[in-house]
Protein backbone atom coordinates (compact mmCIF):
# COMPACT_ATOMS: atom_id res chain seq x y z
CA UNK A 1 0.00 0.00 0.00
CA UNK A 2 2.95 2.35 1.06
CA UNK A 3 4.73 1.42 -2.66
CA UNK A 4 1.28 2.20 -4.40
CA UNK A 5 0.64 5.13 -2.60
CA UNK A 6 3.81 6.77 -3.48
CA UNK A 7 4.04 5.43 -6.88
CA UNK A 8 0.36 7.24 -7.62
CA UNK A 9 1.75 10.71 -6.20
CA UNK A 10 4.92 10.91 -7.18
CA UNK A 11 6.53 8.47 -10.07
CA UNK A 12 3.39 7.67 -11.84
CA UNK A 13 2.98 11.54 -12.30
CA UNK A 14 6.70 12.34 -13.05
CA UNK A 15 7.03 9.49 -15.34
CA UNK A 16 3.92 10.44 -17.39
CA UNK A 17 5.12 13.90 -17.24
CA UNK A 18 8.74 12.67 -18.80
CA UNK A 19 7.16 10.19 -21.32
CA UNK A 20 6.13 13.86 -22.96
CA UNK A 21 9.71 14.83 -23.30
CA UNK A 22 11.18 14.37 -26.85
CA UNK A 23 12.21 10.33 -27.63
CA UNK A 24 16.01 11.61 -28.21
CA UNK A 25 16.38 12.72 -25.10
CA UNK A 26 14.96 9.75 -23.31
CA UNK A 27 16.50 7.84 -25.43
CA UNK A 28 20.00 9.76 -24.25
CA UNK A 29 19.06 9.42 -20.70
CA UNK A 30 18.75 5.92 -21.17
CA UNK A 31 21.73 5.30 -22.42
CA UNK A 32 23.77 7.41 -20.07
CA UNK A 33 21.91 5.43 -17.18
CA UNK A 34 22.76 2.19 -18.48
CA UNK A 35 26.38 2.94 -19.71
CA UNK A 36 26.84 4.02 -16.00
CA UNK A 37 25.42 0.35 -14.80
CA UNK A 38 28.38 -1.19 -16.96
CA UNK A 39 30.24 -0.18 -13.42
CA UNK A 40 28.25 -3.03 -11.75
CA UNK A 41 27.69 -5.02 -14.66
CA UNK A 42 31.20 -5.67 -15.60
CA UNK A 43 32.53 -6.64 -12.04
CA UNK A 44 29.78 -9.52 -11.78
CA UNK A 45 30.43 -11.30 -15.46
CA UNK A 46 33.57 -11.94 -13.80
CA UNK A 47 32.57 -12.95 -10.56
CA UNK A 48 30.31 -15.15 -12.46
CA UNK A 49 33.02 -16.79 -14.67
CA UNK A 50 31.33 -15.43 -17.59
CA UNK A 51 34.59 -13.49 -19.41
CA UNK A 52 32.75 -13.13 -22.91
CA UNK A 53 30.25 -10.95 -21.62
CA UNK A 54 33.12 -8.82 -19.41
CA UNK A 55 34.95 -8.43 -22.76
CA UNK A 56 32.21 -7.19 -24.71
CA UNK A 57 30.34 -4.79 -21.62
CA UNK A 58 33.88 -3.47 -20.71
CA UNK A 59 34.35 -2.40 -24.72
CA UNK A 60 30.72 -1.19 -24.44
CA UNK A 61 31.44 0.67 -21.63
CA UNK A 62 34.92 2.28 -23.23
CA UNK A 63 33.87 2.95 -26.37
CA UNK A 64 30.24 4.97 -25.68
CA UNK A 65 31.90 6.33 -22.45
CA UNK A 66 34.68 7.73 -24.70
CA UNK A 67 32.77 7.85 -28.62
CA UNK A 68 29.69 8.20 -26.83
CA UNK A 69 29.83 11.22 -25.25
CA UNK A 70 29.99 9.78 -21.42
CA UNK A 71 26.98 7.17 -23.09
CA UNK A 72 24.60 9.79 -24.37
CA UNK A 73 25.71 8.40 -27.74
CA UNK A 74 25.83 4.16 -28.58
CA UNK A 75 28.44 3.90 -31.05
CA UNK A 76 29.47 0.43 -29.45
CA UNK A 77 26.47 -1.14 -31.29
CA UNK A 78 27.02 0.36 -34.32
CA UNK A 79 30.10 -1.43 -34.50
CA UNK A 80 28.35 -4.78 -33.50
CA UNK A 81 29.28 -4.38 -29.48
CA UNK A 82 25.55 -6.04 -28.72
CA UNK A 83 23.52 -4.75 -25.50
CA UNK A 84 23.57 -7.99 -22.56
CA UNK A 85 21.53 -8.20 -20.15
CA UNK A 86 22.47 -6.07 -17.32
CA UNK A 87 24.34 -8.36 -14.32
CA UNK A 88 23.79 -7.73 -10.47
CA UNK A 89 25.32 -9.11 -7.01
CA UNK A 90 21.93 -10.75 -6.24
CA UNK A 91 22.38 -12.65 -9.54
CA UNK A 92 25.59 -13.38 -9.26
CA UNK A 93 24.92 -14.54 -5.70
CA UNK A 94 21.99 -17.08 -7.16
CA UNK A 95 24.68 -18.35 -9.78
CA UNK A 96 27.14 -19.11 -6.71
CA UNK A 97 23.97 -21.25 -4.98
CA UNK A 98 22.69 -19.06 -2.78
CA UNK A 99 18.78 -19.73 -2.83
CA UNK A 100 16.46 -16.52 -3.28
CA UNK A 101 15.04 -16.61 -0.13
CA UNK A 102 12.03 -15.19 0.53
CA UNK A 103 9.90 -12.89 -0.99
CA UNK A 104 9.89 -9.27 -0.03
CA UNK A 105 8.11 -5.78 -0.82
CA UNK A 106 10.45 -3.29 0.01
CA UNK A 107 9.69 -0.17 0.89
CA UNK A 108 10.33 2.69 -1.50
CA UNK A 109 12.66 0.19 -3.52
CA UNK A 110 9.72 -2.41 -4.20
CA UNK A 111 9.81 -6.56 -5.05
CA UNK A 112 12.63 -8.51 -4.24
CA UNK A 113 13.83 -11.44 -2.22
CA UNK A 114 16.01 -12.11 0.49
CA UNK A 115 19.14 -12.60 -1.68
CA UNK A 116 17.83 -9.86 -3.49
CA UNK A 117 18.04 -7.65 -1.28
CA UNK A 118 21.48 -8.06 -0.04
CA UNK A 119 22.61 -7.84 -3.89
CA UNK A 120 20.93 -4.75 -3.92
CA UNK A 121 22.73 -3.21 -0.82
CA UNK A 122 26.20 -4.63 -2.39
CA UNK A 123 25.55 -2.90 -5.58
CA UNK A 124 25.40 0.53 -3.96
CA UNK A 125 28.45 -0.38 -2.13
CA UNK A 126 30.38 -1.82 -4.18
CA UNK A 127 29.61 0.68 -6.86
CA UNK A 128 32.23 2.05 -8.44
CA UNK A 129 29.79 5.03 -9.50
CA UNK A 130 29.00 5.53 -6.03
CA UNK A 131 32.39 5.20 -4.43
CA UNK A 132 33.27 8.30 -6.46
CA UNK A 133 30.28 10.56 -6.25
CA UNK A 134 28.63 9.29 -2.61
CA UNK A 135 31.71 7.40 -0.98
CA UNK A 136 34.88 9.91 -1.50
CA UNK A 137 33.33 13.41 -1.01
CA UNK A 138 37.43 14.67 -2.06
CA UNK A 139 37.09 13.53 -5.99
CA UNK A 140 34.23 15.45 -7.04
CA UNK A 141 33.73 17.80 -4.03
CA UNK A 142 31.18 18.62 -1.30
CA UNK A 143 27.89 17.32 -2.20
CA UNK A 144 28.40 17.37 -6.11
CA UNK A 145 28.96 13.67 -5.62
CA UNK A 146 25.96 13.25 -4.01
CA UNK A 147 24.12 14.94 -6.58
CA UNK A 148 24.90 13.15 -9.09
CA UNK A 149 24.45 9.50 -7.69
CA UNK A 150 21.00 10.33 -7.18
CA UNK A 151 20.10 12.27 -9.59
CA UNK A 152 21.17 9.38 -11.91
CA UNK A 153 19.66 6.68 -9.90
CA UNK A 154 16.39 9.10 -10.26
CA UNK A 155 16.44 8.87 -14.16
CA UNK A 156 17.08 5.66 -13.75
CA UNK A 157 13.81 4.91 -12.62
CA UNK A 158 11.78 7.53 -14.03
CA UNK A 159 12.64 6.54 -17.46
CA UNK A 160 12.04 3.11 -16.65
CA UNK A 161 8.61 3.87 -15.36
CA UNK A 162 7.36 5.65 -17.79
CA UNK A 163 8.53 2.92 -20.35
CA UNK A 164 6.61 0.83 -19.02
CA UNK A 165 3.51 3.40 -17.60
CA UNK A 166 1.05 0.90 -19.87
CA UNK A 167 2.22 -2.14 -18.63
CA UNK A 168 1.50 -0.97 -14.85
CA UNK A 169 -1.62 0.18 -15.92
CA UNK A 170 -2.90 -2.93 -17.38
CA UNK A 171 -1.90 -4.88 -14.70
CA UNK A 172 -3.46 -2.66 -12.18
CA UNK A 173 -6.62 -3.21 -14.01
CA UNK A 174 -6.49 -6.98 -14.86
CA UNK A 175 -5.34 -7.79 -11.57
CA UNK A 176 -7.81 -9.43 -8.51
CA UNK A 177 -5.47 -9.40 -6.27
CA UNK A 178 -2.25 -6.75 -7.56
CA UNK A 179 0.04 -7.84 -4.84
CA UNK A 180 -0.06 -11.45 -5.97
CA UNK A 181 0.42 -10.44 -9.43
CA UNK A 182 3.70 -8.49 -8.75
CA UNK A 183 4.80 -11.13 -6.58
CA UNK A 184 4.22 -13.62 -9.44
CA UNK A 185 5.97 -11.83 -11.95
CA UNK A 186 8.94 -10.76 -10.22
CA UNK A 187 9.87 -14.48 -8.87
CA UNK A 188 9.09 -15.02 -12.53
Amino acid sequence: SFNKGLDDAVFKPIAKGYSYLPEAMRLGVRNVTSNISYTVTIPNHLLQGNFKNFATDSGRFIINSILGVLGIFDPAARIGLKKIEHEDYGQTLGVWGIGTGCYIMLPILGPSTTRDAVGKVANTLLDPFYMVTVGDKSMLGNNFGDTTYYLEQGFDTIDFRSQNLKSFESLEKNSIDLYASVKSLYLQ
